[in-house]
């Protein structure tokens, strides 16, 4: 009904002067007309002249329907009309960083195919509409800094497909937080800082993994993680909630900390992992007191022994005093102590269910990558713990001798019971897969060209056949997507996660066989059955997939099922399609790579063969894609 009144009203505002304009167009020109003031004149070849709105500033189609607008940082001022609504093609709209103002409009619910929505930074006011969780497209919502109040839609964490943002901070939202916000999947970036939220944090699903950064700026929140104990006793944390490590403390680039915070703890560091509670400060001060120990003693048997003493030569010497607590330096020119590292800026930079990423700044502006493991599997009971840990540092020996330019370093490692830490490089340019397909930090994919991508996809493939060539045992990577592969400044590839599936699916040291990771898409067939475990050959499928996103442009899962991507590309080479209907639409002005294309999608399809016997060892595939790059 709203649809249609919509209509009714555009076409009648503008039935004279834009007879032959289409819908999509009529519902711009509605968009246009809300705009007060557009001092960068963004708007102005938004004219009702036009035939098509295909060609307007911001404006993105496929197939002659209108599916991006993304007007960004453009000074407007205005209010949202309803009329939007009639863009029943729209998939990502992006007005952040503008002047409008007034509610956001109920209409909006009606853009089905829609799966980012991004109106940061605004000046919108009023609730928000709860219909906005009938989106079922909707991955990426971001509401912050804005003049929004209420209480917090319970709608918004049963979005079927939200996988990327959940950021409503910076507004005026009050009330408790939903306990349906435990469904959020982990992998999701959930901020909620700098409301009027209060009441107890629900101890439920992912909530229980979120650090105290997504609650900063609540003075009525309590609860675990944060600092604050509820009322009627010390911190109520659920028992079987992750404890973070009381020491592990970050910094958040947020631009109004209470006074309470200021007086708590100097303004550079925000606590990012710990959930002090009275009890934990008498083990905060033994912890400190055994550290202090070991390392005095680590440094008294490396005197004695010159240069035979090292990292691991204290650490042992500290399971000899039965800790139960190691740290130590994989890489011989990391000299990072632990209460530096524990005492450093942090930023959530990555969640996953293998755990939290943190980007941690230390000294002038050098940064490591730390990953927070989630809990695997309990043991056959405490009695366990050497072996578990003896199976720790075996397995994180491994990834430590993985030395390759497309592979991240791991540079030390931190075990205890209830905690593991790995410290890596620090890769400063985000995921393949935001490049290609947009993210926080980038909404918009980037417009990468043909010898770009190329290099990206030979760079992992050199990578992956080092991998699975890199020890006397057959390593396997177990979770290769597009999300885990880095990027550096220059678009160099880097692979991440090598080992992590073996340290969190199952208990340490046991004998069990590791379970196939990853999402659906990137899962190779006879990975998909129940108890199936991780091979090379479910690499190399992987690895194809991730060929088929960087040429096609495609995500590789958009809701069709498993193996979406990869059926997809193949039903378009077995009908002959042409290739313009295939590759990324920025790359069809590339006509001299068209060879080259075509050699690289025909290594995906081999590389993606439903017979794992087919499949060639990544070493030929790195090779293949090097002849494709070296050929005229």
């Amino acid at each position: 009904m709203v649809g249609c009144s919509a209509f009714i009203f555009v076409f009648h505002f503008f039935a004279l002067p834009a007879v032959s304009l289409t819908t999509d167009g009529l519902a711009l020109l509605a968009l246009k007309s809300a705009i007060s003031s557009d001092p960068t004149g963004a708007l102005d070849a938004w004219l009702d002249s036009d035939r098509d709105p295909c060609g307007w500033f911001g404006v993105t189609c496929r197939r002659g329907r209108i599916t991006a607008i993304t007007l960004s940082n453009r000074s407007l001022e205005g209010y949202l009309p309803s009329e939007l609504s009639l863009l029943s093609a729209l998939q990502t709209l992006s007005l952040s960083c503008n002047s409008l103002s007034g509610p956001i409009p109920a209409a909006i619910t009606s853009l089905r195919s829609l799966t980012a929505l991004d109106l940061s930074h605004n000046n919108l006011s009023g609730p928000v509409p709860a219909e906005i969780g009938a989106l079922d497209s909707l991955s990426h919502l971001d509401l912050s800094s804005n003049l929004l109040n209420g209480s917090l839609p319970p709608a918004f964490a049963v979005l079927p497909r939200l996988s990327g943002v959940l950021n409503l901070s910076s507004n005026s939202f009050s009330g408790p937080i939903p306990p349906e916000y435990g469904t959020i999947p982990v992998a999701v970036s959930l901020d909620l800082r700098w409301n009027n939220l209060s009441g107890e944090i629900p101890q439920v699903g992912s909530l229980v993994n979120q650090g105290p950064t997504a609650f900063a700026g609540n003075p009525g929140l309590c609860g675990f993680p944060l600092k604050n104990p509820c009322p009627g006793g010390p911190n109520k944390q659920d028992p079987e909630s992750p404890q973070a490590n009381p020491d592990f403390n970050s910094s958040s680039p947020v631009p109004r900390p209470t006074e309470a915070e200021k007086r708590r703890r100097p303004a550079v560091t925000v606590p990012i992992l710990a959930g002090l509670v009275l009890a934990a400060v008498v083990s905060i001060m033994v912890l400190r007191w055994q550290f202090r120990r070991w390392r005095a003693a680590g440094e008294g048997k490396a005197s004695k022994k010159g240069k035979g003493g090292s990292a691991a030569a204290a650490a042992k010497e500290r399971r000899e005093g039965q800790s139960g607590e190691i740290y130590v330096a994989v890489d011989e020119g990391f000299e990072l102590e632990l209460e530096e590292l524990l005492r450093a800026s942090a930023y959530v930079v990555g969640k996953s269910q293998s755990g939290i990423v943190y980007k941690v700044v230390i000294g002038r502006g050098s940064a490591v990558a730390v990953r927070r493991l989630s809990e695997a599997e309990e043991g056959e009971g405490e009695g366990d713990e050497w072996r578990r840990r003896r199976a720790f540092e075996s397995e994180v020996a491994t990834i430590g001798r993985a030395r390759h330019p497309n592979v991240v370093a791991l540079r030390a490692y931190y075990y205890a019971p209830d905690e593991k830490l790995l410290i890596y490089e620090y890769i400063p340019n985000g995921t393949l897969h935001a490049v290609l397909h947009g993210g926080p930090l980038n909404p918009t994919a980037l417009p990468l060209p043909w010898a770009t991508r190329l290099a990206m996809v030979q760079g992992v493939a050199r990578g992956l056949a080092y991998l699975h060539e890199c020890g006397p045992r057959k390593c396997v990577h177990g979770n290769i997507g597009s999300s885990k592969i880095l990027l550096d400044d220059e678009l160099r590839p880097y692979i991440s996660g090598f080992g992590i599936v073996r340290l969190i699916s199952g208990p340490l040291g046991s004998k069990k066989p590791v379970a196939a990771a990853g999402r659906g898409a990137y899962r190779a067939p006879e990975a998909r059955a129940a108890g199936a475990t991780v091979t090379q050959k479910g690499d190399v499928y992987a690895f194809g997939v991730v060929v088929m996103e960087v040429v096609t442009g495609r995500p590789a899962a958009g809701g069709g099922g498993e193996g979406e991507l990869e059926g997809w590309v193949r039903r378009a080479f077995r009908e002959e399609r042409p290739l313009s209907e295939v590759v990324d639409p920025a790359l069809l002005h590339e006509v001299h790579a068209k060879k080259q294309v075509l050699a690289v999608f025909h290594v995906a399809l081999g590389c993606t063969d439903a017979d794992p016997e087919l499949r060639p060892r990544m070493r030929t595939v790195a090779e293949s894609l090097d002849r494709v790059g070296s050929a005229r």
